[in-house]
């Protein structure tokens, strides 16, 4: 289980989006969004740098925590 914090993800429509750069990387991802917290709690085999690479990449860097 890897989290991540989004400090620029603000709303429902961020959050998806967040959602859709996850599961580019793995489609299984499973993806948990706090939106109030900007956490976002995600399970998949996909390596930490990739899937953040994707999420730099859809313009929401994160900052990872172990």
């Amino acid at each position: 289980m890897m989290k991540f914090n989004i400090p620029n993800m603000t709303c429902g429509g961020c959050a998806r989006g967040v959602t859709r750069a996850i599961q580019k990387v793995d489609a299984n991802a499973k993806v948990e969004v706090d939106l109030e917290s900007k956490w976002v709690s995600v399970d998949s085999s996909a390596a930490a740098a990739d899937i953040t690479a994707a999420l730099s990449a859809a313009d929401f860097p994160p900052q990872q925590q172990a």
